[in-house]
């Protein structure tokens, strides 16, 4: 009876939780159906988030809504890292053709039993992005932070804001498929686990807790897909 009546009173924060692990799932097999069911999710923890007066998170949902949109978008098409006409224009045809036909092999061995995955491939961080991503996260933070402390009633400004700031990078790196994204989730995922206690959100933190987890597996799992640099012509 109590644990009936704790589903009832809860069920749109575990539909959240349910349908949050589903996502993860999907993105260690890199099916492209994890951006529809993001969008689901995202729209179950604006409320989630509303009602746990976590006001950053809340507006980060907004934002995956987004990038979501714009994931699912790249995913099929591939913008700037097509697994086809990785651009070697200068090359004859001949030269060519036997470049991208070895490049292909390399990507079909690295990628033996993945389904799904899309035209957009797996690659590693650059440093000039990861320069540039590590700015953006700073300033996030600062100006999530300055907000939440001064406009809001937010009780934990601090954390909210560097959970909000660090997802928004990892989101970004995960529609563009950039490998060390994983790195920035097991980083979020240790840091909400003690935030969504402190608020008792516990099907959330149980959520978190299976994203840790999943996080490291994908880890393991994308290193198998990353494409091979291309050829320095």
């Amino acid at each position: 009876m109590l644990v009936s009546n704790w589903l009832s009173n809860n069920y749109i924060e575990v539909f959240g939780a349910v349908s949050g692990v589903i996502y993860v799932f999907l993105e260690i097999r890199q099916s492209i159906w994890l951006w529809p069911i993001g969008i689901i999710t995202s729209a179950v923890y604006i409320w989630v988030f509303f009602t746990g007066k976590l006001y950053a998170d809340m507006s980060l949902q907004g934002y995956y809504l987004v990038i979501s949109i714009l994931g699912w978008y790249w995913w099929v098409w591939g913008v700037g890292q097509r697994a086809k006409g990785t651009g070697h224009g200068a090359q004859g045809k001949g030269q060519r053709d036997d470049g991208e036909k070895r490049r292909r092999e390399e990507r079909e061995k690295g990628r033996k039993g993945e389904k799904e995955t899309g035209s957009l491939v797996v690659t590693r961080l650059k440093v000039r992005v990861g320069v540039i991503l590590a700015a953006v996260f700073i300033v996030l933070y600062i100006c999530m932070w300055v907000i939440l402390s001064n406009l809001t009633d937010s009780p934990v400004p601090q954390w909210d804001s560097f959970i909000t700031s660090l997802s928004v990078v990892a989101t970004w790196m995960l529609a563009r498929k950039i490998y060390e994204h994983w790195y920035l989730w097991i980083v979020v995922n240790i840091v909400a686990m003690m935030l969504f206690f402190s608020r008792e959100l516990y099907p959330t933190v149980v959520l978190y807790l299976v994203y840790g987890i999943m996080s490291f597996v994908g880890l393991k799992e994308w290193k198998k897909t990353i494409a091979p640099s291309p050829d320095p012509h």
